[in-house]
């Protein structure tokens, strides 16, 4: 069982950053791809970035590309979210996901475990 915990939301203004984390627990962190997905408010859960085992291979949403960086630290079984230029049209849960498949999934659909979530809201 992986448990997925994640901090670093909050409020912030058009244009901001802020660095999502989530730490997962488990020995099998290395082998697992991570994602970030997020819902805003009335609408379904959608992908964001997601980060194969080794750190090699990145995805993004066209809307985040160029904004979002998504990264982890395999030593530190942690995974980031480095959110710049930020957007009010970012506003939402973001939730971290883990998938020990070798499928790389950019949909919300079949991913293994999921965390809490944390809100972020940008003001514009």
């Amino acid at each position: 069982q992986v448990q997925l915990v994640e901090s670093g939301g909050g409020l912030v203004q058009a244009g901001d950053s802020l660095r999502l984390s989530c730490a997962a627990s488990g020995r099998t962190f290395s082998r697992q791809a991570m994602g970030w997905f997020r819902q805003a408010p009335g609408k379904e859960r959608e992908f964001v970035a997601v980060i194969t085992g080794s750190g090699g291979k990145t995805y993004y949403r066209d809307s985040v590309k160029g904004r979002f960086t998504i990264s982890r630290d395999n030593a530190k079984n942690t995974v980031y979210l480095q959110m710049n230029r930020l957007k009010s049209e970012d506003t939402a849960v973001y939730y971290c996901a883990a998938d020990s498949s070798l499928v790389i999934r950019l949909t919300p659909d079949r991913w293994d475990y999921w965390g809490k979530g944390t809100l972020v809201t940008v003001s514009s």
